[in-house]
């Protein structure tokens, strides 16, 4: 469960062949991080101007479109992957155990707050209610924004022994007021098994999709429509996830960059992902609210089971 903007650490790469695609990155990564802060800026104005002229902000957007159009045929010459595999479970366990001490500094800091992606959690979390079931708890960090008086009980479930090792810290830490039971698990195919149908009010999951791949993503949000009650009985799934951004350009530069992004920084991350397809598909899960961060780079939904 990550954020792809974030300080990068690359490991270290061959010469022959990842040169040219770490550069690409690295100039990719640039280009995304100027949208994105170009695109937070403009809505900031806005919010704060009633009166502001977007006219001229616009303007300089288009020039800068025109600049990214001119880098992508550099990606385009280096023959990146159109598609993208995802970590598998096993994977997926043994990279996060590694990642999990250390954790907190990717995911945490300056850059999420300036995205909106805390107040994102802090909004979703608030409405998390009842028995609650948290996919891909990773080291806890969604943990202190839950309301206590609002919960009931609440199951951690992670792939990775040392993330949840981590997030056990931080329980004990915060000493809530209600039940807390960890469980390490496959979220893809397990939930069912583990807690059966129908089991909980609210189901939340934060930046976990991106590294199950679309088809492990599909299988995941197939188990959380499983677990969680129906609408007519109050049950919510929750997600706020990593998604193909909503603007063009910087859309066509995840679709070059994703597998390259996963793989040498992204820890499994492919970032690219249609989340709305990725729900509809289920068939039986409705989305009732969607807003998008950071130019649709990140993106909240609630959703109800028929």
């Amino acid at each position: 469960p990550i954020n792809p903007i974030r300080t990068m650490k690359i490991p270290c790469l061959r010469w022959s062949g990842n040169l040219q695609k770490l550069l690409q990155l690295a100039i990719t990564f640039i280009s995304v991080l100027s949208t994105i802060c170009h695109c937070y800026s403009i809505d900031r104005l806005k919010s704060s101007s009633p009166n502001w002229d977007y006219s001229t902000k616009t303007t300089n957007m288009s020039n800068r479109r025109g600049v990214l159009s001119i880098l992508s045929s550099t990606f385009i010459a280096g023959n990146l992957p159109a598609s993208c595999s995802a970590l598998t479970p096993n994977e997926a366990s043994e990279a996060y155990d590694q990642y999990a001490k250390n954790y907190n500094d990717l995911d945490g800091g300056v850059a999420p707050s300036l995205l909106g992606i805390d107040e994102a959690r802090t909004k979703m979390l608030s409405q998390a209610k009842g028995n609650v079931l948290e996919i891909g708890v990773g080291t806890g960090l969604n943990l202190d924004r839950y309301n206590p008086a609002q919960i009931s009980s609440l199951t951690l479930v992670d792939i990775s022994e040392g993330m949840i090792q981590e997030a056990k810290a931080r329980i004990e830490y915060l000493n809530p007021p209600f039940k807390v039971t960890f469980y390490q698990a496959d979220a893809t195919s397990q939930l069912v098994d583990l807690f059966g149908m129908n089991a909980f009010d609210t189901v939340v999951d934060t930046f976990s999709l991106c590294v199950m791949g679309n088809d492990g993503a599909k299988k995941c949000i197939q188990q959380l429509n499983e677990v969680v009650k129906c609408e007519s009985d109050g049950g919510r799934v929750l997600l706020l996830e990593n998604s193909r951004s909503s603007n063009g350009a910087l859309g066509f530069y995840q679709d070059l960059t994703a597998q390259t992004a996963a793989s040498a920084g992204g820890k499994g991350c492919v970032y690219n992902q249609n989340v709305v397809q990725l729900i509809n598909s289920i068939g039986t899960l409705e989305i009732k609210a969607e807003e998008a961060y950071a130019a649709g780079l990140f993106r909240y939904f609630a959703c109800a089971k028929k």
